[in-house]
C-alpha cells in the first residue's frame, strides 16, 4: 500500500492540509465530526506523521545523542540501558554512536550530531581524545547552544555537567581487599592505561600499596593494547615473581586473565586471587565466578540522562554545572580467597 500523506487526505476530504494536520493532532479548532472522519480515514490508510517535519516546526528532535568509546565493554552497555530508560520515560529516543577509542571517528560523529540531529549529547571520551587533550569539537557544541553531559571519561577543559566514578577510590579499595586476604604481590592489568579512568585506578592502586607497606613494582603493571598478546605478557609476569593477586580493569580482560592463569596450572583463588571491573554477565558464569567492582553503570546512565533532559527542557536554566561522583561497590565471589 502506498504511503498516504497529509495532502492525500486533504484532497480526499476537500479541505486544506492545515485542517488535516490539526485534525490528526486532535486540535480543538476542528469540528468533532470532521475530526473523527479524518482521523478514522488516516488510521485505515496507515498514515504516519513525518517526524522530521514535525521536529523542524517544533525546533526539537526529541532525540539524545550518545557517544561511547567501546560497546564491547559491558559498563557502557549498562550506561546505555540507563540512558534509554530515562529517555523513553520522557518521550525521547537515543542515537548511539561508537568512537572505537578514535579521536578522528569521535570528531566526525560529533560533527554529525552537531547538525541539529539531536537536542543534547551524552559523551564518554575516547582514550585518544583524552591523550591528545583535544576538545575543540565539544566546545563548539556548547557554543552552538547544545546541552552536553560528559560521563566516566571526562575533561577538565570543558565546562558542562558530568557524571564520574570515584576511580581512585575503586583502585585503592581493591588493593586493600587483596591485602586483607593475604596478597602481597598484586598485579595491575589495564587495557585503558592512557584514559583518565585507567590513570586514576592506577593512582589508587599505588596508594593502597603504600598504606599497606607494600613496595610499588612497575614490573607488576601490564599496560596493553588490542595489538598486544596478553597471554605472552601474563606469562612474563608470572615467570618474574610469585603473583598472588591480579586486578583486571575491565570485564573481558578479567575473564581472559582467569582463563590464561588456569591454563598455566594455577588454582584460583588458592594460588592467585582475581578481581575485575564492571559487573556484567560474563563474570557471574565463568568458573570460578569472578569478584568484581561494580561501577553502577545503569545508575550513571540514568543520572546523565536526567541531567541532560533538565538542561534541554529548561533552556534558561542558570544553575551552575555539576559533577556527580558515583561510588563503586566490591562484589565478592569465588575468584578471591576468604578474608583472613
Amino acid at each position: 500500500m502506498k504511503k498516504i500523506t497529509l495532502k492525500d487526505i486533504a484532497i480526499h476530504f476537500g479541505v486544506s492540509i492545515s485542517t488535516v494536520s490539526k485534525a490528526v493532532h486532535d486540535s480543538h479548532e476542528i469540528s468533532k465530526p470532521l475530526k473523527l472522519k479524518i482521523r478514522q480515514y488516516a488510521k485505515e490508510h496507515r498514515y504516519k506523521p513525518n517526524k522530521m517535519a514535525v521536529n523542524l516546526l517544533k525546533k526539537s528532535s526529541k532525540a539524545l545523542g550518545v557517544v561511547v568509546p567501546d560497546i564491547l565493554n559491558y559498563f557502557f552497555v549498562q550506561v546505555l540501558y540507563g540512558i534509554e530508560k530515562v529517555a523513553d520515560e520522557h518521550g525521547y529516543t537515543i542515537v548511539t554512536c561508537i568512537s572505537n577509542e578514535s579521536y578522528k571517528k569521535e570528531t566526525k560523529t560529533l560533527d554529525l550530531l552537531d547538525a541539529g540531529t539531536v537536542d543534547g549529547l551524552i559523551v564518554s571520551l575516547s582514550e585518544e581524545t583524552q591523550r591528545k587533550h583535544k576538545v575543540q569539537e565539544l566546545q563548539s557544541i556548547i557554543d552552538n547552544g547544545i546541552p552536553l553531559v560528559l560521563f566516566d571519561r571526562v575533561s577538565e577543559l570543558i565546562d558542562c555537567d558530568k557524571v564520574v566514578v570515584d576511580d581512585f577510590e575503586a583502585g585503592y579499595k581493591t588493593v586493600k581487599h587483596f591485602v586483607n586476604i593475604g596478597c602481597k604481590n598484586i598485579a595491575f592489568v589495564s587495557p585503558i592505561g592512557k584514559s583518565s579512568v585507567g590513570k586514576l585506578r592506577l593512582e589508587g592502586y599505588k596508594k593502597g600499596l603504600e598504606e599497606s607497606n607494600l613496595e610499588f613494582d612497575p614490573k607488576l603493571i601490564i599496560d596493553f593494547t588490542e595489538k598486544d598478546d596478553l597471554e605472552l605478557l601474563l606469562s612474563f609476569l608470572l615467570n618474574y615473581k610469585t603473583i598472588d593477586g591480579i586486578m583486571g580493569l575491565d570485564e573481558l580482560t578479567t575473564v581472559k586473565i582467569l582463563n590464561i592463569v588456569k591454563k598455566r596450572g594455577y588454582n584460583v583463588p588458592q594460588d592467585i586471587s582475581i578481581i575485575g571491573f564492571t559487573n556484567g554477565q560474563l563474570s557471574k558464569y565463568v568458573s570460578p565466578s569472578l569478584s568484581m567492582v561494580s561501577q553502577h553503570g545503569k545508575y550513571i546512565g540514568e543520572t546523565a540522562a536526567k541531567m541532560l533532559i533538565e538542561r534541554i527542557e529548561n533552556p534558561g536554566l542558570k544553575t551552575p554545572f555539576e559533577t556527580k561522583v558515583v561510588k563503586t561497590s566490591l562484589l565478592i565471589r569465588d575468584s578471591t580467597k576468604k578474608a583472613m
